[in-house]
């Protein structure tokens, strides 16, 4: 048939020409290139990718297409993203922080981990987690910042119907007192302002940290430059991070923030909700003796609801097929990931 091409193969080698079977792409345009590019693509085997793929090209070429994008601002986008990826280190991610400061981060989390009626919601992960926090008992120090404010954080973790969770992974993480996380220090030799606990039989954890501060997210790289040209400053408000992991349960990755920080309601990275804005108190003398800090000190109580696995799946898939009805588009549902329905 005039316009296909026939599979043939290598004798010596066994392969199949990877030219077989494929489209004539020839001459090209502004009209056609799209649906070309998802008709070359629509040969992956993986039902999820071929659609993720054809969506990201419809997206993209509509994109230049409506902006009529200029081949300099091609070229600059490009290079930006080529800056990110040469700043990109073990302790700092650029394209994480690009993911936060463009919504993008908080959007995907709230797909994938929607919330249940009473349940604590999510917040962003940000760009410095790490994987090397020491594994600490309940009640223990995690920071060695001498000039932070102390702080005794009590902490319980339970279900949505109330009922304690014991054996939860806590994985914890906060700034030092001048506003940086430890791996943006050039000496650092250990994990500081971080730790991971497990909750109690009672579902309970506490620790001593320091109380959190405001600070900039990195701004001398690509995306603080892209911060600059949008008019936008780069600060976060206090908080600090905390990460649940238990079998069976949803992961929460969220953060408390303080409540009457100045930049509560304009958080660079769009993490602020009004269910995670806490505000401290003060250790009064009973609680200073029982967990062996100073009367005075500051104090973060707060009690972090989970949900199972299957609640939220559940709730996901709900959602899911919800919006895809809202958009027109004949969908199923794949490992609670949309695919084309093809019968």
């Amino acid at each position: 048939m005039a316009g296909t091409t026939t599979t043939t193969t290598n004798t010596a080698t066994g392969n199949t020409n990877p030219t077989a079977n494929l489209p004539p792409l020839l001459d090209l345009t502004i009209d056609n290139i799209t649906p070309n590019t998802i008709r070359i693509n629509s040969q992956a085997s993986d039902a999820r990718l071929k659609y993720l793929m054809a969506r990201l090209v419809t997206h993209l070429h509509d994109f230049a297409r409506e902006t009529r994008l200029s081949s300099d601002e091609w070229m600059a986008a490009l290079q930006f993203l080529i800056s990110c990826g040469k700043i990109c280190s073990d302790v700092r991610n650029e394209f994480i922080l690009l993911s936060d400061v463009l919504g993008l981060s908080l959007l995907v989390d709230n797909i994938n981990h929607p919330t249940l009626p009473g349940g604590t919601e999510g917040s962003v992960l940000g760009p410095f987690h790490t994987h090397d926090a020491p594994v600490l008992p309940n009640g223990s120090s995690m920071t060695s910042d001498p000039e932070g404010e102390p702080m005794l954080a009590l902490c319980t973790v339970k279900d949505l119907k109330g009922n304690a969770l014991p054996g939860v992974t806590i994985d914890i993480w906060e700034t030092d007192s001048s506003g940086h996380y430890d791996v943006q220090h050039a000496d650092r030799d250990a994990p500081s302002e971080r730790c991971i606990m497990r909750s109690d039989d009672e579902g309970r954890f506490w620790f001593k940290g320091i109380k959190p501060v405001s600070y900039p997210i990195p701004h001398d790289g690509p995306v603080g430059k892209l911060l600059e040209r949008l008019n936008r400053h780069p600060w976060r408000p206090a908080h600090v991070h905390f990460k649940f992991e238990k079998d069976g349960w949803d992961p929460l990755v969220t953060a408390l923030y303080l409540k009457g920080d100045p930049y509560e309601s304009s958080d660079a990275v769009f993490g602020v909700k009004k269910s995670l804005v806490v505000e401290l108190g003060k250790v009064d003398k009973a609680t200073a003796e029982a967990y062996g800090v100073k009367e005075g000190s500051w104090l973060l109580k707060h009690d972090f609801v989970l949900s199972t696995q299957k609640e939220t799946e559940e709730l996901r898939d709900r959602l899911a097929v919800q919006e895809l009805e809202k958009l027109g588009l004949n969908m199923k549902l794949v490992d609670h990931l949309p695919v084309p329905e093809l019968d």
